[in-house]
């Protein structure tokens, strides 16, 4: 009788198993047929074992909650034209729109202060500027061109107990308004380290040089880049967006 050879492979645990049975002559049958029933017992008890230590855990939780990144206190400072004006009779509301209350900009912060929880400061200067824009921007761009700091009314009590400032203000001559920088000189120590988020209305002249500006006096703060902007005359329709931006950020109350 011929030499007969048997190869047995299991997968998918990559063991081979291969089972020579050299079958010479003058073998008996039932020795044959018990080595081939020892063979399959043994190689199945191998598989089986791998297989039990191999199994995954199926406990494992893979659901991270998603937790407000709100870490400390807020406040929301801003700096409004509304705010920083003596209203003239005879103003017109067409032309000089954001000098009525509430201004643009003070609009947004407080839609800003409702969404987020925060404290609300307005920035205002001793000597009001004029309420007819014209004569404002001549004053702002005499300010810019002096790089005077007008005097401010008041300053935060304690700003250090805060964590999250979000700033607002006007696009002026295609900046700051010296206001808002003389306010961060004079809380430069206090604010490094905190987390700053910028929210501004403009004409055509967008961010123009006002963040550098500001990286400028504070230069120890984190200023986001994430920053809300919108257009003079969208700024009181613009509730739902700015609000919506505070709560993608992590500043919501109802996050809380």
């Amino acid at each position: 009788m011929k030499d007969r050879y048997w190869t047995l492979t299991m997968s998918p645990n990559i063991m081979k198993v291969d089972a020579v049975i050299r079958q010479e002559k003058g073998d008996g049958l039932m020795h044959q047929w018990f080595k081939r029933l020892l063979l399959v017992f043994v190689a199945f008890s191998l598989i089986a074992c791998n297989t039990s230590e191999e199994q995954p855990s199926t406990t494992e939780n893979t659901n991270v909650p998603v937790e407000n990144v709100q870490d400390g206190p807020v406040l929301v400072v801003y700096f409004s034209w509304a705010d920083n004006a003596v209203l003239e009779d005879d103003v017109d509301a067409v032309s000089s729109p954001s000098v009525i209350a509430p201004g643009n900009v003070e609009q947004l912060a407080t839609w800003v202060q409702e969404e987020s929880g925060g404290d609300l400061f307005s920035i205002r200067v001793t000597d009001p500027y004029p309420s007819d824009w014209n004569d404002c921007l001549a004053r702002a761009n005499q300010e810019r061109r002096e790089q005077a700091r007008p005097e401010l009314v008041e300053n935060v009590s304690d700003i250090s107990q805060y964590d999250i400032i979000f700033l607002g203000y006007p696009n002026w001559w295609y900046g700051v308004p010296m206001p808002v920088l003389h306010f961060l000189e004079q809380n430069e120590n206090d604010l490094a380290g905190k987390q700053v988020y910028l929210f501004y209305s403009h004409g055509t002249g967008g961010l123009a040089n006002s963040v550098s500006l500001i990286e400028e006096a504070i230069p120890q703060a984190s200023i986001s880049d994430n920053i809300f902007d919108c257009y003079e005359e969208e700024a009181s329709s613009s509730q739902e967006a700015i609000q919506n931006w505070v709560s993608e950020l992590g500043y919501s109350q109802e996050l809380e």
